[in-house]
């Protein structure tokens, strides 16, 4: 069993992955929206707003009406484009949200601890959590039956309601729960980069009892998708690939080795 990961940071393509995921078999496809979001979010005039944790992760500010646009944008346009890209080259995907069956489900976080302007400060109103619950029994008809699920936030409160969650931390709990073997997450960059300038400073591989002697080389997003391949092997997912999504070939070079191997 595999879950992929795609990300939706700007330069992230989705139609070379589309053509080689077609000689895949069981597998989820797990996806971001991030770079859509923000373009819609500028045309409503509701521009993004980001913010630092004290432990210096980057996350979306999710107000009630940034979640009506997430929704909109993830589960709507981005989540429909990629089923549609899929089922062009055969390939039997089926979108689904967080909220779909309850397939993914969290608690809200009361408040968030964050970092602004070198202040530390307590922020409410936040509509965000972290996949604590995987219905995987859904998914395993879903893939019993033929079908590729494709899956995205919004992801439904334990209390009701949707909330935003982190897509790679929501792949590496839907790794977990289907005790797959290998997480591959793909993005912009070629992985893990002891220089974020530096293509060539690619980290390829990091012994799973290691990992957090690497986390100071995480930049900004990457500090999730570390964080995500933490939680992944924790789960029991034996390896985590840190890919780049824009090559000919992304999940076969992937899995060949090409980017940084967390086992």
């Amino acid at each position: 069993m595999l879950v992929v990961k795609i990300g939706g940071a700007i330069g992230t393509g989705f139609e070379k992955l589309a053509e080689d995921l077609k000689d895949y078999r069981d597998y989820v496809l797990v996806h971001g929206g991030s770079h859509e979001m923000n373009i819609m979010s500028e045309k409503l005039e509701l521009p993004p707003k980001f913010v630092t944790s004290v432990s210096g992760h980057v996350s979306r500010y999710t107000d009630d009406e940034t979640l009506n646009v997430l929704k909109m944008v993830y589960s709507g346009k981005v989540n429909k484009s990629i089923v549609e890209s899929m089922r062009k080259k055969g390939i039997n995907a089926i979108g689904l949200t967080g909220l779909d069956g309850g397939l993914l489900k969290g608690k809200r976080k009361e408040a968030i601890r964050i970092v602004e302007d070198g202040k530390r400060k307590i922020l409410r109103g936040d509509n965000t959590g972290k996949v604590e619950e995987v219905n995987s029994q859904l998914l395993k008809i879903l893939l019993n039956a033929g079908y590729i699920p494709v899956i995205t936030v919004p992801i439904e409160c334990f209390e009701g309601g949707a909330l935003n969650a982190d897509a790679d931390r929501a792949a590496a709990a839907i790794a977990g729960s289907l005790g797959a073997n290998t997480l591959v997450i793909l993005s912009n960059v070629p992985g893990l980069l002891k220089n974020p300038e530096d293509e060539n400073s690619l980290i390829e591989n990091i012994p799973k009892t290691q990992l957090e002697n690497f986390m100071d080389y995480a930049k900004k997003r990457m500090k999730k998708k570390l964080l995500g391949a933490s939680e992944a092997i924790a789960g029991g997912v034996k390896k985590v690939i840190i890919g780049n999504a824009n090559l000919e070939r992304p999940l076969t070079e992937a899995l060949s080795g090409k980017g940084t191997v967390i086992e």
